[in-house]
């Protein structure tokens, strides 16, 4: 089964998309943490996310780019935190490769649902303002995004909104 959490900032995504995933049944659980740590304030928000998962039976793996070369242990559940990232990584990064990128993503992330028993995935709502003064850059970002998103949600069975916390079930049936 495969789940897409989306909502904006600070919306609740991650520790309802926690709480679910760790509802699900599932004989390993693995995170995929994609936020690499270029300063302060990444380093306080991916703290916060590993202290959101103590004492919890998770493995949490830190893979930045390329997500389909880990190797699951059988029974999985994964989640993968967050599309944002990821592709920031592919885009803007040396390791990334932002050419042709956004179907390389889609198929990485459809390649470890179908390997999973169960994936949520958790990404941003990044196009809903307006894109008037971005950079041409930051406006390839955003139509990325939203290009993965949209493939995404219609492959998802359940596709979530989270808006001030509360989930709102968009497709799919309700599992929580």
């Amino acid at each position: 089964m495969l789940i897409l959490i989306t909502g904006g900032s600070a919306s609740g995504k991650s520790s309802f998309g926690e709480r679910l995933f760790c509802e699900l049944p599932a004989e390993n659980r693995v995170y995929i943490a994609t936020m690499k740590p270029y300063g302060a304030e990444e380093l306080e928000k991916i703290e916060k996310h590993r202290k959101m998962r103590e004492g919890k039976e998770i493995t949490a793996v830190e893979q930045y780019t390329d997500i389909d070369r880990l190797k699951l242990p059988g029974r999985s559940s994964v989640m993968l935190e967050c599309v944002c990232n990821l592709t920031a990584n592919e885009m803007f990064d040396d390791d990334g490769a932002e050419h042709e990128m956004t179907g390389r993503i889609i198929e990485e992330i459809l390649n470890v649902s179908h390997a999973a028993e169960n994936m949520i995935v958790i990404t941003n709502d990044v196009g809903s303002d307006v894109e008037s003064g971005y950079s041409d850059p930051t406006k390839r970002y955003i139509s990325a995004v939203g290009k993965i998103n949209a493939v995404l949600a219609h492959e998802a069975d359940i596709v979530i909104e989270m808006v001030c916390g509360i989930p709102l079930l968009l497709k799919g049936d309700r599992i929580w």
